[in-house]
């Protein structure tokens, strides 16, 4: 094949709906007509050779050991094709890897980078607003307890009422608007953060808590926004699936994603810098109200330039976004949101949501159950120190962990040997480990003898949260739903997942130390479970393939469909002991696919001989090979409009 420039450019897998009229029956005899050059034609297109071998099998169909070969062979001359681009672009350009990596990693989780600057933000000034501000932060004299907790809870909120509101908004009104009024909206909050005020402490505690609960809607918003959009842009938007889907589409979310480590990155160093200043290198407590005023205020004046920057972009160079939903809803044709297919996600896809929320729930649970594990060291190592610069400079270590956990996650996460559900489990596994060891030697692991061993299996916790449950449940949340209710599916779960945070925000003020341990160990062994019963591994799965699927769904006949979305590697426990994979048939779905390919071919030659008796031209936007046209023209049924010559597309790229 490769030496045959008529088979280049016809590029991967059409996601070609189901045969609606009944009149394109799959048979083996159509297959059987074919001649050989077609047949390789059709092989190139429908089974893409970094998912099926030389011989038409699906990569999850080989058994073990050649699926290890496979799949290694592919990744392995992947690499080598990256690197091979790389370095040439770099010998053209020097410069050419940060801005390649700057527009397609940083630029869309600039959103992310951005919110997690300001949220961890917030946790790192309250032991600075408790030195400088005693009587109000500290000892409760002059405001209400309730409100200083209150912060906390309302951040939550924020981001709760964002991820449900903006996720069923970006699945109605599309997800570049969803984008747009995300950043609005925290550009808006991050001026009432910086310039909050009150007639006293205890207004200026209110102000400060509402403000934040402001900011955070539009930090709720960035989860499914974010999220579904670098997702449906990795997939591309035309009919043909593309490798770069399969093969990238994970790292390309998750690279999103990892940005929000390198924004508390960014506020943890600005912060210390910002500090030093304002009191002149002497960082030692007490604080005065002044320096500390100029501290944080500066802090969160930072972000919203970047912010009002994000909006500019998103406004004027994110015009396509919502390209993906608009074209699932003409198909279906759905206007405004699509309330059917939010139905049929209950009843179809239910344990996928029950598995994308638990998880996310025990994750959150554990995200704030990691923090424990900080205070308690420093107690023992630095005799309780009231220096906040100490604090800050254990977070920076954290959070250089973390963010190798980070881009290990992106490394691996499309690995088909290792993937999304493996990356999760064992993520909650080895944190249920590096918990559930202290909290039955709470005693011992405290003790200034053993207290570094305490500290070791803190930053271990923090790496395989990344390096697991954090990363995943970002993308698992999107990536198993289809797209009229992606954004919706991803807010709520998302939002159960900040559910989890605020049970333990609330919990954690009334039960002390050691009991939190007690309580927070189980959440990883639980997201363990629901993660392997419930969600279903789409490492390797052609999105576009799940769409397919969905539309045979949509119209009551998932029964008729025999494609690779229902291969047990792609289902989950649950979905196989239910039975949902027993009408996969590689064979028969091979066949299905060309019929459906026809259906496409016979509405293109329908258009064309209906603008050619109209003497009107329209741009069509499919391309069709001479072997396909050659061959569909031959097998049609009498009465088929043809159009007579050759086809355009017969040498041009991503042609059918």
């Amino acid at each position: 094949m490769e030496g045959d420039s008529s088979l280049r450019d016809y590029g991967p897998a059409p996601p070609h709906g189901p045969n609606m009229t009944g009149e394109h029956t799959a048979t083996k005899d159509a297959i059987g007509n074919m001649g050989a050059n077609e047949a390789d034609v059709f092989k190139y297109i429908l089974l893409p050779d970094d998912s099926y071998d030389e011989n038409g099998t699906y990569w999850a169909d080989l058994p073990i050991m050649k699926r290890i070969g496979f799949v290694n062979k592919v990744n392995n001359a992947e690499a080598k094709k990256e690197v091979k681009q790389i370095w040439a672009n770099t010998k053209k350009k020097p410069w050419w890897p940060f801005t390649a990596y700057f527009m397609n990693m940083v630029l869309p989780g600039a959103g992310l980078g951005l919110e997690g600057y300001v949220l961890f933000s917030i946790g790192n000034v309250r032991p600075l607003f408790q030195s400088a501000f005693p009587s109000c932060w500290s000892t409760f004299e002059i405001c209400n307890e309730t409100w200083t907790q209150a912060v906390d809870y309302l951040e939550i909120m924020g981001i709760i009422v964002g991820q449900i509101l903006v996720g069923i908004l970006g699945d109605w009104l599309g997800r570049r608007w969803g984008l747009i009024q995300d950043a609005m909206i925290m550009f808006i909050g991050l001026l009432m953060l910086t310039a909050s005020w009150g007639v006293t402490q205890n207004g200026w505690v209110i102000c400060y808590a509402w403000s934040l609960f402001f900011y955070s809607v539009g930090v709720g918003g960035e989860y499914p926004m974010t999220a579904t959009s670098g997702m449906e842009n990795a997939t591309g938007s035309g009919k043909v699936s593309t490798k770069e889907d399969r093969l990238h589409r994970g790292r390309k979310v998750t690279s999103a994603f990892l940005m929000q480590g390198w924004g508390q990155f960014a506020n943890q160093i600005i912060l210390i810098i910002l500090l030093v200043i304002t009191t002149g290198g002497h960082t030692e407590p007490p604080y005065n109200t002044k320096d500390t005023q100029w501290t944080y205020r500066v802090s969160f004046f930072i972000p919203a330039i970047g912010t009002l920057g994000l909006v500019f972009y998103r406004t004027f160079y994110m015009k396509s976004a919502s390209k993906q939903l608009a074209i699932s809803k003409k198909k279906q044709n759905v206007t405004g949101y699509d309330t059917q297919s939010l139905k049929m996600t209950f009843t179809y896809f239910g344990p996928r949501l029950i598995a994308t929320s638990v998880s996310w729930f025990c994750n959150d649970v554990f995200f704030y159950g990691n923090k424990l594990f900080q205070g308690e060291f420093i107690k023992v190592i630095t005799g309780n120190s009231k220096n906040v610069m100490t604090g800050w400079y254990y977070n920076l270590i954290n959070i250089g962990v973390s963010l190798c956990g980070y881009y290990l996650a992106s490394f691996l996460i499309d690995n088909k040997l290792y993937g999304r559900k493996w990356m999760m489990i064992i993520g909650f596994m080895m944190d249920f480990i590096f918990f559930v060891i202290p909290t039955f030697h709470y005693e011992y692991y405290t003790s200034a003898e053993h207290i570094h061993e305490f500290q070791t299996m803190y930053f271990l916790s923090s790496f395989f949260n990344q390096f697991g449950p954090n990363s995943v449940t970002f993308i698992a949340a999107a990536e198993v739903f289809p797209t009229p209710v992606r954004a919706t599916a991803h807010g709520f779960s998302a939002a159960a997942g900040k559910l989890g945070a605020l049970v333990a925000a609330v919990l954690y003020n009334y039960i002390d130390n050691q009991t939190k341990f007690l309580v927070v160990t189980w959440f990883g062994l639980a997201g363990a479970v629901a993660t392997w019963l419930f969600l279903p591994d789409t490492t390797g799965l052609d999105l576009k393939e799940q769409e397919r699927r969905w539309a045979f769904i949509r119209v009551g006949r998932e029964q008729d469909y025999h494609g690779i979305a229902i291969h047990p590697k792609h289902l989950s426990v649950w979905e196989r002991w239910r039975g949902v994979g027993k009408h996969y048939d590689a064979k028969l779905d091979y066949a299905q696919r060309i019929e459906e390919l026809r259906g496409d071919w016979e509405r293109s030659q329908a258009k064309k001989a209906a603008e050619h008796e109209k003497a009107e031209f329209v741009e069509d936007d499919d391309e069709w090979s001479e072997e396909i046209h050659g061959y569909f023209s031959r097998t049609s049924a009498k009465g088929t409009p043809l159009m007579e010559g050759k086809e355009k597309g017969s040498e041009s790229e991503g042609s059918l």
